[in-house]
C-alpha cells in the first residue's frame, strides 16, 4: 500500500538516523580503523542489511523512501523497480510492493551460464525503471547497474538508497553526468547529529569522526596501514 502521509525530510533523516542506532547498524571505530572495500581504511561503517530483520522499522523506512522517491521523482514515474545484487534486493521488493509494480534485480555480473543474464524477472524495452539500493558512497557502483538497465531498452534515470555518505562532492556529478538522480533517507551527518544527541560516543571518536567526514580523502591517506 502507497503511503498517504509522512513527516518533512528532515524529520524523516532524523527518524532514519535514530533507526539506524537503535538498531546498532552504525559503527564508530574504537582503536583500530574499519577497512572498506576500497581497501581504504575508515573510522564509520553502516550495515543497513540489518535491516531485514528488523520488521517495524524495515516497514517504516520502506514507507519513508517509498515517499520520499514519489515526491521527488513523480508519483506515477515509474514501471518498474529494480534491486542491485545483493543488498538492493530485498529493499526494492518491499518498494515494488508498495509502489504496485514489478520488480527485478540486476546482478553485477553476468551469471556464465543459462541466459547469461544480468536482469532477473521482467524489464521491457521502453520502461521507466528505479534502481534501489541499500547505500551509497561516490556512487561509481551504481553506474554499472544503471547500464545494464539500459542496455534492455528500458531507461534509469533515479536511484533511491537508505543511506548516502554525503560526504563525497563528485557523488552527484558521477551520477549526474550518467543522467541518474538520487534519492537518499539519511546521511552520514544526520548519523553524527544523532550520536551527539544520544551522548553514547565518547568525545575523542566523534573528533575523528568528524575528522573523517570533513576530509575523508585525507584522512584516509594519514591512515593507511
Amino acid at each position: 500500500m502507497i503511503p498517504s502521509s509522512y513527516p518533512p525530510p528532515e524529520e524523516m533523516a532524523r527518524l532514519t538516523a535514530r533507526m539506524l542506532w537503535e538498531i546498532e547498524a552504525v559503527h564508530f571505530m574504537g582503536d583500530t580503523p574499519f577497512t572498506l572495500a576500497s581497501g581504504l581504511p575508515s573510522p564509520v561503517y553502516i550495515d543497513c542489511r540489518k535491516l531485514i530483520s528488523f520488521p517495524r522499522i524495515r516497514a517504516t523506512l520502506m514507507d519513508f523512501l517509498t515517499v520520499t522517491v514519489m515526491r521527488e521523482a513523480g508519483f506515477e514515474a515509474f514501471d518498474n523497480i529494480a534491486g542491485g545484487e545483493t543488498a538492493g534486493i530485498p529493499f526494492a521488493a518491499l518498494v515494488a510492493e508498495r509502489m504496485g509494480l514489478p520488480m527485478t534485480y540486476v546482478r553485477k555480473k553476468p551469471k556464465g551460464y543459462g541466459r547469461n543474464a544480468r536482469i532477473e524477472g521482467a524489464m521491457s524495452e521502453g520502461e521507466r525503471v528505479l534502481l534501489v539500493e541499500d547505500l551509497t558512497t561516490d556512487g561509481g557502483s551504481k553506474l554499472s547497474f544503471v547500464d545494464a538497465i539500459r542496455e534492455t531498452g528500458a531507461s534509469c534515470a533515479h536511484t533511491a538508497v537508505i543511506f548516502y555518505y554525503g560526504i563525497f562532492p563528485e557523488t552527484t556529478k558521477t551520477l549526474g553526468d550518467h543522467g541518474v538522480a538520487l534519492h537518499h533517507l539519511c546521511t552520514w551527518w544526520d548519523v553524527l547529529a544523532e550520536a551527539k544527541a544520544r551522548d553514547v560516543v565518547p568525545v575523542e571518536t566523534l573528533a575523528q569522526v568528524e575528522a573523517f567526514l570533513h576530509d575523508p580523502r585525507g584522512w584516509q591517506a594519514e591512515n593507511r596501514a
